[in-house]
């Protein structure tokens, strides 16, 4: 077997590497915390008094801030910029520039020992993320404690310390997330990462009660199935029982109880699209997957619900309606030919997205295949109220530019 070649023959040995890659370390670290500073700097540069127009954290009830209570205020608009330029995802870029704000203002004795280098960046950035719902006088008391010893902070010391300063600064707030610890009950269906079979995973922590009741039904359910003459493992026949309480071809069997409960069900709707264009592969649209033909069958077999079968004969086709609103067909075709929105970096499902107008409808754009796109809706009214400019220049291709006059692409 040759042996690889040096890419740094020069180096003199395996101490010379050994060096060398020190050194590119040392300079990788002068270089991020170069970057946190600067993510401090462009956050100062975009001040806003009204939380109205303040960068937000998505998916919270109300408003709440990219850092905590008294650091100050980032306009919206800036994040897409700020993210851009460090190539990551807007949440992801809102997410670092929160950071860098709280450690900053709310944790400057850390942020001091960052930009002397002796605490890293990503140490930092974790400590902040855990302070950032404490109040102010609870944030000043993690900086204190653990500032002097961030470095070598386990994060077993980083939680006890911060429930300890919300125990004391925000009382109501550790009794609800106490409350909230205390159940500590889910039961999650991985619908993202599906097997090529068409199989994917469950996970939870049920009450134990709960738990009981539901091996008893999956074992009930397998017994029933192989006394229908399922010859499936044991294994299997519960797996499959679990779909079939889900729904309800099985009883769910109740202990004590006088009769078994079916359970209240919604019909189980099967959409299958057929595509003739490049997407022919795509599988399941939801989840972006690839699936066999005979899980499709099976699926069939097992639909509760009606089964569709939508043609979807050429993605390429030119499409136009007179009004502002698409068709159901137009707003289909673009769903379908940009999964995501189509902001760099941007992962949003498009069906969760607005479908937007490239050249706006009062500016003459028209509702057509050529002139809608999937855009979520932060980047959508980053468009329509924060000066970026949209252009398309290919069938998936388009370009973005900022109020800054930079320009980013994106294929879909």
């Amino acid at each position: 077997m040759a042996a690889l070649p040096l890419t740094h023959p020069d180096l003199d040995g395996p101490g010379g590497l050994l060096a060398a890659l020190e050194s590119t370390q040392a300079e990788l670290d002068r270089q991020e915390i170069a970057k946190f500073r600067l993510a401090a700097d462009w956050a100062a540069a975009h001040p806003v008094d009204d939380l109205d127009d303040a960068a937000t954290v998505d998916g919270t009830e109300g408003e709440l801030a990219i850092a905590g209570p008294g650091a100050p205020l980032v306009a919206e608009f800036c994040v897409a910029d700020f993210a851009l330029a460090i190539g990551v995802t807007t949440d992801a870029g809102r997410d670092y520039l929160g950071d860098a704000v709280e450690v900053r203002h709310r944790l400057p004795r850390l942020w001091a020992r960052v930009l002397a280098g002796e605490v890293a960046v990503w140490r930092a950035r974790k400590i902040a993320r855990s302070t950032m719902s404490l109040p102010a006088d609870g944030a000043d008391h993690v900086d204190r404690h653990l500032a002097p010893v961030a470095h070598r902070l386990t994060w077993a010391q980083l939680e006890r310390t911060v429930e300890a300063a919300r125990a004391t600064f925000d009382p109501v707030e550790a009794e609800h997330r106490r409350l909230l610890a205390a159940e500590g009950r889910f039961f999650d269906v991985d619908t993202h990462n599906p097997s090529l079979e068409g199989t994917t995973t469950v996970r939870g922590e049920l009450d134990l009660a709960d738990a009981l009741d539901l091996d008893h039904a999956l074992t009930v359910g397998a017994q029933e199935l192989a006394d229908l003459g399922c010859a499936a493992t044991l294994n299997v026949r519960r797996a499959m029982a679990a779909g079939a309480l889900a729904r309800g071809d099985l009883t769910l069997p109740m202990e004590g109880g006088t009769a078994p409960v079916k359970p209240a069900r919604k019909p189980r709707q099967l959409v299958v699209y057929t595509h003739l264009s490049e997407s022919a592969l795509a599988g399941v649209e939801n989840t972006r997957s690839h699936v066999l033909v005979g899980q499709v069958e099976g699926w069939c077999a097992s639909a509760t619900g009606p089964v569709s079968l939508r043609p979807v004969v050429d993605l390429g086709e030119h499409l136009e309606v007179p009004g502002y609103t698409p068709s159901p067909r137009l707003r289909e075709q673009v769903l379908l030919t940009h999964p995501t929105c189509v902001f760099p970096g941007c992962t949003r499902p498009s069906r969760s997205c607005d479908v937007d107008h490239v050249i706006p409808w009062a500016e003459g754009g028209p509702t057509c295949s050529c002139n809608l796109v999937p855009a979520c809706r932060f980047h959508h009214r980053l468009k329509t109220r924060g000066g970026w400019r949209l252009e398309r220049v290919g069938h998936r291709l388009f370009t973005w530019t900022s109020p800054h006059g930079r320009t980013y692409t994106r294929h879909t």
